[in-house]
């Protein structure tokens, strides 16, 4: 999305440390706090987004214990959706389930949860075991949780394949979403690198300094779309990054992304999403090197798209 004016003078303003609670939502998912709006603010300028929420052990762990012990949970959603400027979603990218309180799942996997802005929530679990999987992909039963009266499963997708996956409200005793928005927008150009606001020699200085890179991403999940695409932006931060002087030219090698058809909320469906690495580059280019979770293939390709830089 093009950086507008009112954005490039955010951008410019003095970073805000810390962490800031913009949205908190009761256990019926109503507004208690903050906005939708500010949180959309929050992440349009890059901000990078957690979730804290609370629930009873022996109600959401394990059922059958006798232990009503609160837990709090607070988790980092690395990858950020901005979806028609407005609706935002949060996906854990690194994830590997866990079994509290003593360790992990009894299968290697991710685990991708994705919470959206009005406390829905989804799964989805590719298996990195390589486990033979029989499965048929499509519409699966759902699952009975009788013992957990709080879960309540709205889908279920691919079940018995390699990558299952489920749309769901989990009623946590509240959702509190926190952002911690101290990027600086430094670059905005278009899918040809055309410049649209800040430098590429912003960015490079910056850059050389020892700065952390994020980038934004527009229309990257497009090729994915069945049906007319809502405008949309995904942001995810970048680990190395590389400037050639000569040509003054940036690329970065971008954090794991999942790619999820989009929608408003946003929800995994069958064969709608994927998973993968990015390697933006400040002339448009995007390199893709991504996974089919269900046969856990890989696929190059590349495509051209706006994009902004951010530093910190």
């Amino acid at each position: 999305m093009p950086m507008k004016k009112n954005q490039a003078k955010q951008s410019a303003a003095a970073p805000r440390a810390g962490w800031k609670r913009v949205l908190t939502l009761d256990r019926q998912r109503r507004v208690v706090a903050g906005s939708p709006r500010a949180l959309a603010d929050a992440v349009r300028r890059g901000a990078d987004l957690r979730i804290g929420t609370e629930f009873r052990h022996n109600e959401h762990i394990d059922p059958s214990s006798d232990n009503p012990e609160l837990v709090r949970e607070v988790s980092d959603f690395r990858v950020t959706y901005l979806l028609e400027d407005r609706w935002v979603a949060g996906i854990m990218n690194l994830r590997h389930p866990i079994a509290l309180p003593d360790g992990f799942g009894e299968r290697p996997s991710l685990s991708l949860f994705l919470y959206n802005q009005d406390g829905s929530q989804a799964i989805a679990r590719p298996f990195l075991d390589g486990r033979p999987a029989r499965g048929r992909l499509g519409p699966s039963p759902l699952a009975d949780h009788r013992d957990m009266p709080k879960y309540r499963q709205e889908d279920a997708w691919d079940g018995g394949t390699n990558a299952p996956s489920s749309n769901f409200v989990y009623e946590f005793d509240n959702y509190v979403f926190w952002v911690r928005d101290d990027w600086q927008e430094v670059l905005a150009h278009d899918e040809f690198g055309t410049v649209r606001a800040g430098s590429v020699d912003r960015l490079a200085r910056e850059f050389t300094r020892g700065r952390e890179v994020k980038v934004g991403i527009a229309g990257l999940c497009a090729d994915m779309a069945v049906e007319p695409t809502p405008a949309h932006e995904v942001f995810v931060q970048c680990g190395s990054g590389y400037y050639y002087t000569r040509q003054r030219r940036f690329m970065a090698a971008a954090q794991p992304v999942v790619r999820v058809r989009p929608a408003v909320p946003l929800r995994y469906r069958s064969n709608g999403w994927d998973y993968g690495w990015l390697m933006p580059r400040t002339d448009g280019h995007v390199a893709r090197w991504l996974v089919d979770p269900y046969t856990l293939k890989y696929d190059r390709a590349k495509g051209r798209h706006a994009l902004r830089w951010f530093v910190r």
